[in-house]
């Protein structure tokens, strides 16, 4: 089950923020991802539409911090994603690392004509 969680803003609209594991067979151990959408429901849909398909919310244990909210509203898609807590890969440290747009994550590698 991944940790995650969620923050429901004045507007009425909802940050999801999930723990999961990377789709990319090359990429980082665990990512966060964030999501910005009318309510949690069509937030997870976003992410299952993408491929990601065993997507679930149980419970708030890790709900978007204020800073992962920002970034997450002044995205265009309203969806990002950068390495989990805890799954620094040689040395980096999470706190320089930017957010990325989702379809870097998700986009399979071009096959050879």
């Amino acid at each position: 089950m991944a940790a995650g969680g969620f923050c429901k803003l004045p507007n009425g609209t909802v940050v999801v923020a999930l723990n999961l594991p990377s789709p990319a067979a090359a990429g980082p151990g665990a990512v966060r991802v964030l999501v910005h959408s009318v309510n949690r429901a069509r937030a997870l849909t976003r992410l299952r539409n993408l491929g990601l398909r065993s997507v679930y919310l149980r419970g708030n244990a890790a709900p978007p911090t204020p800073d992962e909210i920002t970034a997450v509203l002044h995205h265009p898609d309203g969806l990002v994603w950068r390495r989990a807590p805890g799954s620094e890969i040689r040395g980096t440290e999470l706190a320089q690392e930017l957010w990325h747009p989702i379809r870097t994550l998700v986009r399979q590698p071009a096959t050879p004509a």
